[in-house]
């Protein structure tokens, strides 16, 4: 997690790197089940996961993501993150259905992800945007944290837009 710059003083930016840490060690519930070959505690441990994972990622596209992604500096490099969340989606579903060889290439492909945020965007976005961006990226941000239980919708356009 990065340290240095303070961005994670940014409420959702800190709430976004410590939802990072959540899923880390969740991953690490998850390699272990797969380790020991345990079909149900890898499907416990993997809902679990998915119910942190998925929540987070459509937090970030429809919030943080969305607001950066309008400017040109920083559209490619969304792209790819959202992407990414695709590919750890579609990773973490092949090893529920049983291809637990697989575990290791989703746990670095996790980490990659996450230092891409944490040691990359964020602190970029501490810096880049401005007063208003924060405001709108706090309030999509807030539509859609389900851990507040806030009701909402997932419009085409708010997660998926990337």
């Amino acid at each position: 997690m990065c340290s240095y710059c303070g961005c994670d003083s940014i409420g959702v930016i800190g709430r976004f790197m410590s939802e990072h840490v959540e899923i880390i060690n969740a991953c690490g519930a998850l390699k272990a089940a797969v380790a020991e070959r345990d079909d149900a505690a890898v499907h416990a441990t993997a809902d679990q996961l998915a119910g942190l994972l998925g929540p987070h990622t459509e937090s970030e596209e429809a919030g943080l993501f969305s607001v950066m992604g309008r400017r040109d500096e920083f559209h490619d490099h969304i792209s790819t993150l959202c992407g990414e969340h695709r590919s750890l989606d579609d990773l973490l579903a092949a090893i529920v259905a049983g291809d637990y060889g697989l575990m290791d290439t989703f746990e670095r492909a996790l980490r990659d992800h996450i230092d891409k945020e944490d040691n990359g965007l964020f602190p970029a976005a501490a810096s880049g945007m401005d007063g208003d961006e924060w405001q709108e990226i706090d309030q999509r941000t807030h539509e859609h944290d389900h851990a507040t239980g806030t009701a909402h919708s997932h419009a085409p356009e708010a997660a998926h837009s990337h």
